[in-house]
């Protein structure tokens, strides 16, 4: 049986219009600052879509607005998620590694806008090849969108989607506001020590004789914090897939780090500190910390690669589908009328091709002025545009499967620095310029 849209494929209604797009443009300026500041406080962003459209349903019904209308906004105002996401990932960096001195100067701000404006531009052509054999794939359920569709057919029968969005509003400022007051305290650090410093050893070997290695450190935690934030994302994803994210912070911290800090401590601290380093107390967080930065979180990079390839391996039938078709719909649109189904009309794929190769040879452009010199520059286009189509795939079939809240942008993200930094080794271009590149 056929799909049947909520309305009817032949229904004369309004859709994209000014004051939908206008509504849609606001809610992504205030959605997407606010996962900006949510993905740089607790590593990662949730979706925009179901405050968008009980936002959007409740400022257009007082406007007498279509729900196909309410549909547009919503989808506007989601955008700036995703803009958010790319940029707090990738922005930092360049601070971190030094490759910009300041970053309040209107010279960061125009290579910040730049990047951000080619990267979101060759994602939203590189979803149009995917979207048709995505949508139609019966594997991806797309819980989100089905979700903020119900929210839209709900707005239909009532206000009562808004008034609950709204009342979760004013109770989170109210438990934050108790936060900010120190009425109780939102997070709290422990220092667990793991054996005795100077005295914990482990025997290499059965025998008495063996030789010995000295153990013992310090693990600094933080007990789960108390934010209306983390709850809103918690509920959002679901007790299981929030139990998935509580248990890697569990493995890393509660497993990783003590056997890391235990076994490793004392080889540790001359590894970060120098030779000879002798840590005081006060040091092992800070220690701790490095061994988080520099070994466990490449350990769950490395995680991510092999998840990324083996997704792209799933979907190599779908994907080599998705470009026949599209490559196929470029002959169709010669000898074939425009359609008139407001189901079927889609930006044409030559555009989509013209609009591919202009992107292109503007981010060899843009690359230039980070990396100063024409071949890492091309190198760096050539390595976003390949890994950027696959990684569009992966991110649209995991937003397909587990939602957008879930998606391990991040991890995309630092998976695509590591192939890009691989290559520059190879091609010999180092210093800031193959750190900017």
């Amino acid at each position: 049986m056929s799909h049947q849209p909520y309305i009817p494929e032949k229904t004369d209604m309004r859709e994209f219009t000014i004051r939908a797009i206008l509504i849609g443009l606001v809610m992504t300026v205030i959605l997407g600052a606010a996962n900006a500041y949510l993905g740089l406080r607790a590593g990662m962003t949730i979706a925009a879509t179901y405050p968008a459209a009980v936002i959007g349903m409740a400022v257009l019904r007082i406007m007498k607005g279509s729900i196909l209308e309410e549909n547009i906004a919503r989808t506007v105002g989601s955008i700036g998620e995703s803009v958010a996401a790319g940029a707090i990932f990738t922005i930092p960096a360049f601070l971190i590694s030094g490759a910009w001195l300041k970053f309040n100067t209107v010279e960061a701000y125009l290579k910040s806008s730049a990047l951000m404006f080619v990267g979101g531009l060759l994602g939203i052509l590189f979803v149009t090849f995917l979207r048709r054999v995505m949508v139609t794939d019966p594997d991806l359920i797309f819980p989100e969108s089905v979700a903020a569709a119900e929210i839209h057919k709900a707005g239909q029968k009532g206000s009562q989607g808004a008034k609950h969005l709204f009342q979760a509003m004013g109770l989170g400022a109210f438990f934050y506001a108790l936060g900010v007051i120190q009425l109780f305290a939102a997070s709290k650090d422990f220092i667990i020590k793991v054996g005795r410093i100077g005295t914990s050893f482990v025997r290499l070997g059965a025998a008495k004789d063996a030789p010995t290695i000295g153990t013992g450190g310090t693990v600094a935690v933080s007990g789960p914090g108390i934010y209306p934030a983390y709850i809103g994302v918690g509920y959002i994803i679901g007790p299981r897939l929030a139990s998935l994210n509580f248990a890697g912070g569990v493995l890393a911290w509660g497993l990783f780090a003590p056997l890391l800090m235990y076994f490793l401590g004392p080889q540790l601290a001359e590894r970060f500190y120098g030779p000879g380093a002798v840590m005081a107390a006060a040091d092992w967080p800070d220690m701790v910390t490095n061994v988080w930065k520099f070994i466990i979180r490449p350990i769950a990079v490395g995680g991510m690669l092999v998840g990324a390839g083996y997704t792209l391996y799933r979907m190599r039938k779908n994907l080599a589908a998705g470009i026949k078709r599209s490559l196929g719909d470029v002959k169709k649109a010669a000898g074939q009328a425009e359609t008139t189904s407001r189901l079927e009309k889609d930006l044409n794929i030559k555009a989509v091709l013209t609009g591919l190769v202009a992107t292109f040879v503007l981010m060899i452009f843009v690359y230039k002025v980070f990396a100063g010199t024409w071949p890492p520059a091309i190198l760096a286009a050539v390595v976003m545009a390949i890994a950027g189509f696959f990684f569009a795939a992966v991110s649209g079939n995991l937003v397909g499967t587990i939602g957008s809240s879930n998606n391990p942008i991040s991890g995309l993200t630092l998976s695509t620095l590591i192939i890009a930094a691989l290559l520059m080794v190879v091609v010999g271009a180092t210093g800031m310029s193959g750190v900017a590149a």
